[in-house]
C-alpha cells in the first residue's frame, strides 16, 4: 500500500480547485446562450400551439347541456342520534 505524500495531496486539491473555478467560468459564459435558445424554443412551440387552436376553433360553439336530474351528493353513512346515559 502507498502512502500519499503532502505534496499530492495539495497537487490534488489544486487541481479540483482549478477544474471547479474553469467549469464555473465556462457555466456563466455558456449558459445565458443555452438558456435564452430554450426560452425561444418553448415560445415558438406555445405560438405554433396558440395558432394552430385558434385556426381548428375559430366559429365552433360548444353547448354543455345539464342533467334535469339533481346532483348527487356523497353521503357517508346513516345519522345516529344517541341517547346520553347516566
Amino acid at each position: 500500500m502507498q502512502m500519499g505524500s503532502l505534496a499530492g495531496l495539495v497537487e490534488l486539491i489544486l487541481e479540483i480547485m482549478i477544474f471547479y473555478y474553469v467549469v464555473k467560468f465556462l457555466a456563466k459564459l455558456f449558459m445565458p446562450l443555452i438558456v435564452q435558445k430554450v426560452v425561444r424554443k418553448a415560445s415558438e412551440k406555445f405560438q405554433e400551439n396558440q395558432n394552430y387552436n385558434n385556426q381548428n376553433n375559430q366559429g365552433e360553439v360548444i353547448i354543455n347541456k345539464r342533467s334535469d336530474k339533481p346532483r348527487e351528493t356523497n353521503k357517508v353513512g346513516e345519522y345516529v342520534d344517541f341517547e346520553e346515559i347516566e
